[in-house]
């Protein structure tokens, strides 16, 4: 990886609050203004199509062609001139049938009024036609076909030529994460290869004496380290080179040689744990140390004891983001705050999660002060509506919760007590596309 320049801002000249929990939202924009240049030091490299899936555009792409090329039918039927239909005071209507046109085989001839030609759906619309119907909507013998003149009206199921897009048109905007229906979109204009930008580096690793590595034994009071999983599940999607530093003790000079290797290999480095205020929670210490702090406490639940700063190492400068240990607390943060600001790193244009609301099945007390995150289930009511349940178990500590949910519900800063059959912005874990 080559040396990263200092980002376009530094910590220090941030309106952020070490010692007070720090607003949601404001956290949210602290992190995507000292990262918004970023993208601009990954550089750029062109890739085959079929590896673009996930990757972040970097220049606007521009369609060499018309889509379509030619009017074509939208429908398999038959094509005729709209005038044909003046010539008909009243139904049925009967027109001559004089060739047939298939996709990628026109017919070449011109059609009068009053004849028609056999087409197939994608075909091109022939000289004097503009109008197509639908072979269900006709009755045919090979020769003429006759059908109601009330059935159909002049210019139906004709697509023109350019109506998807015109040549010389941007047909995907440079910042686009790139998605099945793009890469459809960019096979159809002829295009092989896209300019993306380089993918981030992201180191990660979790902390505390306490957490052991699957296949090891468990000595009392230790347990698994479940969170690096879910973290490289989390990264893996995002389409970033990952670094394993593996689980890191509460040792300082270990926490230190760590943090400098991440510094200068990557772009980023997310940790887990570490970040309370226990006697031997170090990384607050190394990053006043070796960086800058832009927030340590954050109003949310949970996930209040979230670190957000950077190690800085000779001219290598590596974000940093310090989860809390509680697995759920962890999940919340990383698609909150890290998810958001890595994607404003990689270049991509839209970051923010989508929200969708449903109505809640039941009451959750809350007093204003901070914004909630309550696991949730979705189901559909029988007047089709959205409907959200919270899951029993909410405590920070409870993971399996996050394996039963398929949503968060989220209770803004100033919200109180939500009453059964109000509806709640929810984050859908799933997307479609």
């Amino acid at each position: 990886m080559s040396k990263l320049p200092k980002l376009s801002v530094t910590i220090d000249h941030l309106p952020a609050c070490n010692t007070d929990a720090l607003l949601l939202t404001d956290a949210q924009q602290l992190m995507q203004t000292f990262v918004a240049d970023h993208h601009t030091t990954l550089g750029t490299e062109l890739i085959e199509l079929q590896q673009a899936l996930g990757r972040v555009l970097a220049t606007d792409l521009i369609s060499p062609i018309d889509v379509p090329a030619a009017d074509n039918s939208a429908m398999d039927g038959y094509a005729f001139n709209s005038a044909s239909l003046k010539n008909f005071a009243s139904s049925p209507i009967s027109l001559k049938q004089i060739g047939t046109a298939l996709a990628g085989k026109p017919f070449l001839g011109d059609i009068p009024i009053g004849a028609c030609i056999r087409i197939m759906t994608g075909a091109i619309m022939p000289c004097g036609c503009d109008t197509t119907i639908p072979q269900e909507l006709v009755q045919a013998d090979g020769k003429q076909i006759s059908f109601s003149a009330t059935t159909i009206q002049a210019g139906d199921n004709r697509r023109q030529k350019g109506e998807d897009l015109k040549k010389g048109q941007p047909a995907i905007l440079a910042g686009k994460v790139i998605r099945p229906a793009d890469l459809g979109l960019i096979a159809s204009l002829g295009i092989s290869q896209v300019k993306v930008h380089k993918k981030l580096r992201v180191g990660f690793f979790s902390t505390g004496s306490e957490i052991r590595s699957l296949g090891q034994a468990l000595d009392p009071g230790c347990i698994y380290d479940s969170n690096r999983y879910t973290i490289f599940g989390m990264l893996s999607r995002l389409g970033v080179d990952l670094v394993d530093f593996g689980v890191v003790a509460d040792d300082l000079t270990e926490l230190r040689n760590t943090f400098s290797q991440a510094a200068i290999t990557c772009d980023a480095v997310i940790t887990s744990g570490g970040v309370s205020v226990g006697e031997v929670d170090y990384t607050k210490q190394i990053m006043q140390e070796m960086g800058d702090i832009g927030f340590w406490k954050l109003a949310i639940r949970p996930g209040r004891p979230m670190a957000f700063g950077s190690i800085n190492v000779d001219s290598h400068q590596c974000v940093l983001f310090g989860l809390p240990g509680n697995p759920v607390a962890t999940m919340v943060t990383f698609y909150q705050l890290v998810q958001p600001t890595l994607l404003k790193m990689a270049g991509a244009s839209h970051t923010t999660p989508p929200v969708a609301k449903a109505r809640l099945s039941h009451i959750i007390r809350k007093s204003p002060g901070r914004t909630e995150f309550q696991r949730g289930t979705l189901s559909l009511g029988s007047d089709g509506m959205a409907i959200v349940t919270a899951l029993p178990s909410q405590g920070s500590g409870i993971l399996s919760s996050m394996s039963q949910a398929d949503c968060l519900i989220v209770l803004g800063h100033e919200q109180a007590t939500v009453d059964a059959g109000e509806l709640v912005d929810v984050l859908v874990f799933e997307g479609l596309i």
